[in-house]
């Protein structure tokens, strides 16, 4: 599943989702499989939401690949494809390729000099694989 715009203006999840996409992946996230009224209802805590709102960007969700939802009785159930660790990590490198692809040196400059103000435990585990790169090649 590859999102199809990255927002660079926003932070968190929002950089992969509409707001109310985002609160019904963290929502979704955190608990078992749900049917729409569940999630309704959490989203509710917050804001009074439209059920046929809520349904609707859920089936786009699965419509995306980023939920998949199967029936149980009268309702559908619905959840991730991915745990939110992986959803990140497969983003992350997908935009890191993407980058390293159209602008080369200058990301991987960039990308070294935020390095700088890295904690040492990511600076270790740059070098670490940096040292195994080497040995591979």
């Amino acid at each position: 599943m590859k999102i199809q715009h990255f927002k660079t203006n926003e932070s968190g999840l929002n950089r992969f989702f509409g707001t109310l996409e985002a609160k019904i992946m963290d929502i979704l996230w955190a608990g078992p499989e749900m049917a729409i009224k569940d999630v309704q209802h959490r989203l509710e805590r917050e804001k009074q939401v439209n059920f046929n709102t809520v349904m609707t960007v859920m089936n786009r969700l699965v419509e995306k690949g980023i939920l998949e939802k199967r029936i149980e009785g009268r309702s559908f159930l619905y959840r991730p494809v991915v745990s939110k660790d992986q959803f990140l990590d497969n983003q992350s490198k997908e935009l890191t390729h993407e980058l390293i692809e159209e602008f080369g040196p200058l990301v991987v400059n960039h990308m070294l000099d935020a390095l700088e103000e890295a904690d040492p435990v990511l600076m270790e585990k740059l070098e670490q694989k940096i040292k195994q790169l080497k040995k591979e090649t």
